[in-house]
This record gives structure tokens, C-alpha cells and sequence, in this order.
């Protein structure tokens, strides 16, 4: 009974439920009078209300739908109508798609019917039926039909992933030609495949990441087999870029051996873990790439980029790869620095003899600066006649530059005027007896 009255409550909540019982209430009122009222006329009033009453409806249902979602494309007015008015019974599921993630209300998943999808600008889905794939999305609106639902969604957003131990649980282990273990910290920076030109979607709209249906497409429906111990696994799109990095760093790193990884290995001095990132970057964004040989030299010959075709095949992008950290075997620790020991103290003397050389080279290059500049210093007062003639007057001479430079170069101090006035002494003795030699000369 409690159902029943359920039902005919919100049965006259709705305008032809307000109609019947308006004129119910009618009637009743004018049979308490006691009017006898003509039933033929009544029921003909009745219909024509009923029918005002349903037009109205569709009508306002029509004009009001167009608001609620901010439809670009004059064929979605329809839909939008369709999906308003059979809310209430038989739908299909209303989904928004933000930043890749499907985000619902309880329960509508489960819903089949006539549907509708929101799609942010950041965000693509693909659509399926039960035996085909159907359509891909792009940032808008979709009206979905019922048998449709989302086969996967992707983020068109530039994305970091880390991954190594202190990045994530991919590993990236990896063995030097000196058979040492290692592992490295490893980000890449990836996305789905962006057009060359950007385009606004069936909805009307451009999204600022870009969108390829292509490349959403094959993103999502491609699969991607990894082979791993002869067992075949499949992953997502996210992981693709990983496992693809791992195996051209686990490639390259067997090339070289772990000192060469901190050392210079070309002209350029460029150190082995250089090397293997700009090869890395190569591999993931050139379809061909120089090849290198077993011990980390390039032999000028270029090759095809399996890593690369792969991306485009799944409508991925990698942008940029960065080696970040590399870790040892704990238990190779202890081994690796008793080898490298002996190696680092001859570095540590070479360096040492190297600085001591530089040293005197410095300082004997500045004794001889030095020298020439005193040189063409007082070089500038110096006359040969006058040491010939008064040898004091050419001392006075030599002793006058000597203090001019002095002022010039010292800064203000008790020593710098001690040695003023040293040279100003010395040169009023000069003066001096520069006078009682020229009356010893006058006398003869």
C-alpha cells in the first residue's frame, strides 16, 4: 500500500497529475453544491487539458534542455531533448571524463540505454560495442547510443614518469661490460601523439594538449606484448614508455664499463652515462639513429629505431629521457671500492704533481711579467748620457718612477708609508749629493 501511495504522489506531482486532480476537485465541489454538471463537456475540457498540459511539456523540456550543457552544434538540441526527457525512466549512463579518469555517480555504469559523455580538454575516450569498436572522443560532448559504452580513456596531457629504486617498481637493472651490476633512476617525459595541426572536434572544441583521434585510437585499442622469460604479458599504454627505456638502457649500459660511465669517452668529454642518455633521447625520437659497437664507440653507420617505430604504431610520443641517480649491488659495494682504490690514488698523485707544475709554471711566468714591467717602467726616466756624466742624477731619475708607482698601485697603509718615505730619503740624498759632485766637477 505504502508503494501505491508512492506512486500516485509522484504521479500528481506531474502537470497531467495536476490537471486530474484539479478536476477532481472540481467535480467534487460541484456535486457538494449540487450542480448537476453536463459530463460530456467535462470530458472534453479534461482532454484538451491534458493535451495543453503534455505539449507545454515537451515543449519547455526542448527549450530548457539547450542550457544545460553548453552544446556548440545545432543536431545536439535533440539529443540533449531525448536525454532530458526520458531521464526519469529508461537512460543509459551520464559520465564526465577529467584529466583521463572516468568519474560517475553509484550505479551508472551499469546502466544501458541512450547516454551521454563530457569530455574535459585534457581527456580522449574510445567507444565500443559488444562486437565493435565504434568511435573516438575528443574534448566535448557525446551522445552515446545504447549499446555503446567506453572501451578506455586517455590523459593528452605531458606526463613524468619515474621509475629504477627510487622511482618506481620498474626495474632497471643492468650489467656493465665489467660484469657489475647496477640500477638507475630513470624519468621520462611522454604523452599521446600530438596532431601537427591542431583542430577543434565535432563539439566545437580545440583542446590546448592537442588531439589525434589516430593516435587515441591505437593508444588505447593497440595491445603491446611484452616478452619476458618466455611468458607474454600485456600492458597499458602508460607502461609502453618504460619498458621500452629500460631495454635501450639495459642495451647501452652493457657497453661500457663503470668507471667509463664517470669518465670522458669521446672528444667532446662527455662522460659513458652522457653517452647513453643522448642515445636513449635518440632512440625514442628519431626513426634512425647511429649505431654503436660492443665496447661504446659509434661506427657511423645508421640504423632503423625499433623503440620509435613502436611509439607511432601506439600513438605515443616520448620528449625527453633523463638519467637521474645510478645504484650499486649492495653486496658489490665493498669489492668495487678495494679495485678502484689503488686507481683513485694515482689519480690523487697525478693531480697533485699536475697543480705543483701548474704552480711553478704560474710563478715563474710572473717573475718575468713582473721584471718586464720594472723594467719599462723606469726605462721611460733612464738616459745613458746622464749615468755618464752625474750617476746620481740618474739614480734620482731612476727613484722618482719607482714612487709614482708605488702611489698607484698600493693601498693607503702604515707599510705603504713607510716605503714613501724610504724613497723619498733615498732621494733627497741622491739630491744631495748630486750637488756637492757637481762643485767637485766645477773644481776641476
Amino acid at each position: 500500500m505504502r508503494k501505491l501511495f508512492e506512486q500516485i504522489g509522484a504521479f500528481l506531482k506531474t502537470p497531467p497529475g495536476v490537471i486530474v486532480a484539479m478536476n477532481v476537485i472540481w467535480h467534487i465541489i460541484v456535486w457538494a453544491a449540487g450542480i448537476n454538471p453536463n459530463y460530456i463537456v467535462s470530458a472534453i475540457v479534461f482532454a484538451v487539458d491534458i493535451a495543453v498540459a503534455y505539449y507545454l511539456l515537451d515543449r519547455l523540456i526542448f527549450f530548457y534542455a539547450q542550457f544545460i550543457l553548453p552544446i556548440q552544434n545545432s543536431k545536439y538540441r535533440n539529443e540533449i531533448y531525448s536525454r532530458v526527457k526520458s531521464f526519469e525512466g529508461k537512460r543509459g549512463p551520464a559520465l564526465f571524463i577529467k584529466n583521463g579518469r572516468v568519474i560517475m555517480q553509484e550505479g551508472e555504469e551499469e546502466k544501458r540505454g541512450p547516454g551521454l559523455i563530457v569530455v574535459d580538454t585534457a581527456s580522449a575516450v574510445v567507444l565500443r560495442t559488444d562486437t565493435e569498436i565504434k568511435d573516438t572522443v575528443g574534448p566535448g560532448i557525446k551522445f552515446t547510443k545504447g549499446n555503446e559504452y567506453i572501451a578506455g580513456s586517455v590523459d593528452l596531457r605531458q606526463q613524468w614518469q619515474y621509475i629504477g629504486p627510487d622511482g618506481g617498481s620498474e626495474k632497471t637493472d643492468g650489467t656493465t661490460r665489467d660484469e657489475v651490476e647496477i640500477k638507475a633512476t630513470i624519468s621520462i617525459k611522454f604523452s599521446i601523439r600530438r596532431p601537427k595541426q591542431n583542430k577543434p572536434t565535432e563539439s566545437g572544441v580545440t583542446s590546448e594538449y592537442g588531439y589525434d583521434e589516430a593516435a587515441v585510437r591505437n593508444a588505447i585499442m593497440r595491445e603491446f606484448i611484452e616478452v619476458d622469460e618466455e611468458q607474454k604479458t600485456l600492458i597499458s599504454w602508460e607502461e609502453i614508455p618504460a619498458d621500452l627505456v629500460v631495454g635501450i638502457w639495459r642495451e647501452y649500459v652493457h657497453k661500457f664499463k663503470l668507471m667509463e660511465l664517470f669518465s670522458p669517452v669521446n672528444e667532446r668529454g662527455e662522460s659513458g652515462l652522457q653517452v647513453i642518455e643522448q642515445m636513449i633521447n635518440k632512440r625514442v625520437t628519431k626513426s634512425n639513429v647511429e649505431a654503436m659497437d660492443s665496447i661504446g664507440n659509434l661506427t657511423k653507420e645508421w640504423v632503423e629505431s625499433r623503440e620509435y617505430a613502436q611509439l607511432q604504431k601506439h600513438g605515443l610520443e616520448i620528449t625527453e629521457v633523463r638519467i637521474h641517480d645510478i645504484h650499486l649491488a649492495t653486496e658489490d659495494e665493498e669489492q668495487i671500492f678495494v679495485q678502484w682504490k689503488p686507481e683513485w690514488m694515482k689519480s690523487i698523485q697525478q693531480e697533485e704533481r699536475s697543480m705543483s707544475d701548474t704552480e711553478a709554471l704560474i710563478a715563474t711566468v710572473a717573475r718575468e711579467e713582473s721584471s718586464k714591467r720594472f723594467a719599462s717602467l723606469v726605462a721611460k726616466s733612464f738616459n745613458v748620457e746622464s749615468v755618464e756624466s752625474n750617476p746620481f742624477k740618474t739614480l734620482a731619475a731612476l727613484i722618482k718612477p719607482i714612487k709614482e708607482f708605488v702611489l698607484e698601485q698600493s693601498v693607503a697603509g702604515n707599510d705603504m708609508e713607510a716605503r714613501l718615505r724610504k724613497l723619498n730619503d733615498l732621494w733627497k740624498w741622491m739630491v744631495d749629493h748630486d750637488a756637492e759632485f757637481m762643485r767637485l766637477q766645477e773644481r776641476k
